[in-house]
């Protein structure tokens, strides 16, 4: 009879229990690695998710900037360096008060352009011309300043808003020449007919919008022709605006320098620089 020989069972439990350990611990390490064993199913402890979501490729990148301030508002703002012509820049209040009186020669343009429209959308445009609520209100900083040269004048806000609103009024604005192509505005003293067509701005900001505005009636007895541009440009949930012409019309090169130099100021404060008091170049 041949002898039993007991010790070849244990070994061979003992290979198997070192081999199965093997595969547990690559399977652990390939979880671990992202891979799709079945320690991935459960995924990383607590304190390991936060980590691998932040490294997720195309996460956004966190803002340079906390928002715009009230003192980056200010230092956004155009100088009359940054436009062209003889323009002369006058003190916030005078440029608010323009939404009251704006006298261009005999003719106060804010009493010309009050009046009643049957469109509504034509009727907002109209009563937020040369004041700060084009837009809607601001819901954050804020900064206005104003020019003027001879007859014209030349309003100019930057402003932080809330991001859906200022979308919803940029949608708005692009409407316009379509909606507000032709109205009349109905006041005290007599019938405007005015009419809104699209002008082109420089490519720049994340979203543009141009209008000429123009409105003919009486003013003073005599026959009188308003000639308005209004350029919106949006960066982010901020946005600068600019209302600019009188009797003798609106001056487009005027319009594109302010656009062009407002915007790059505007973009230089939201990454925490200071504008150059001198613009780098004009159209």
């Amino acid at each position: 009879m041949t002898t039993p020989r007991p010790a070849v069972r244990p070994a061979r439990l003992l290979a198997a229990a070192v081999a199965a350990g093997a595969l547990f611990a690559t399977a652990a390490c390939s979880a671990e690695e992202g891979g799709t064993g079945p320690g991935s199913r459960t995924g990383a402890g607590p304190a390991e998710r936060p980590a691998a979501a932040a490294t997720t490729p195309g996460s956004p990148s966190p803002s340079p900037s906390p928002g715009l301030t009230e003192e980056g508002a200010r230092q956004a703002l155009i100088t009359d360096a940054d436009i062209e012509d003889a323009w002369t820049q006058v003190d916030p209040g005078t440029a608010r008060s323009w939404r009251n009186r704006l006298l261009l020669g005999d003719v106060d343009a804010a009493q010309f352009l009050t009046g009643r429209s049957d469109v509504s959308d034509c009727q907002r445009l109209a009563d937020a011309l040369f004041a700060e609520t084009l837009l809607g209100p601001p819901s954050g900083a804020s900064a206005l300043t104003g020019f003027e040269e001879g007859d014209s004048r030349l309003l100019y806000q930057v402003a932080a808003y809330e991001k859906s609103g200022l979308d919803a009024s940029m949608r708005w604005l692009r409407s316009l020449p379509q909606s507000c192509d032709s109205f009349t505005l109905t006041g005290d003293d007599g019938e405007r007919t005015v009419e809104v067509v699209e002008t082109s701005l420089p490519g720049v900001g994340d979203a543009r919008q141009g209008l000429t505005v123009t409105a003919r009636g009486t003013g003073v007895g005599e026959p009188a022709t308003l000639t308005l541009t209004v350029a919106v440009v949006q960066v982010g949930a901020n946005a600068i605006t600019l209302t600019q012409g009188g009797l003798d019309g609106a001056e487009e090169s005027t319009t594109r320098s302010a656009v062009q130099q407002g915007t790059q100021r505007l973009q230089e404060v939201l990454a925490g620089r200071t504008p150059s008091p001198d613009p780098s170049f004009f159209d």
